[in-house]
C-alpha cells in the first residue's frame, strides 16, 4: 500500500464524496458523526485497555478502523470548513514546541 500524505487523504475523501457519497452532509451532521465514530472509539479502547468486558455487539470491531473511521469524518469537516489539516498540523507543532518547550520536563508526574 503506497505511503499517503494528509493532503493526499484530504483529495481522495473529497473525491469519494463527490462520485460515491453524491455530496458532503452539512457540517452540523459531520461533526454529530464524529462524536458518534469517537464514542465508538472510546467504547472499544475502555473495552481493550480498561476495566470493561466485551460485549456480543464489540465482536469484530477493531481499533485502527475506529480510528480511521474519527479520521475519514474529521477529513471531511475539514474539506467543508476549507481547513488545510498539513497546514494546520504545522502550526499545531509550532504552538506545543514553543508553549510546551520545558512544561512536561517539569511535570514531576510523568517522571
Amino acid at each position: 500500500m503506497k505511503e499517503m500524505t494528509i493532503k493526499q487523504a484530504q483529495a481522495d475523501v473529497d473525491e469519494w464524496i463527490k462520485t460515491v457519497g453524491v455530496k458532503y452532509f452539512s457540517a452540523l451532521t459531520n461533526l454529530g458523526i464524529l462524536m458518534e465514530e469517537v464514542g465508538e472509539l472510546s467504547r472499544l479502547m475502555v473495552r481493550t485497555y480498561g476495566d470493561q468486558s466485551f460485549k456480543k455487539t464489540d465482536e469484530g470491531k477493531e481499533i485502527a478502523d475506529e480510528m480511521a473511521d474519527v479520521f475519514w469524518v474529521l477529513l471531511c469537516l475539514a474539506n467543508q470548513t476549507g481547513v488545510d489539516l498539513t497546514d494546520a498540523l504545522e502550526k499545531n507543532f509550532e504552538k506545543k514546541n514553543a508553549r510546551d518547550k520545558e512544561r512536561h520536563r517539569q511535570n514531576k508526574k510523568l517522571e
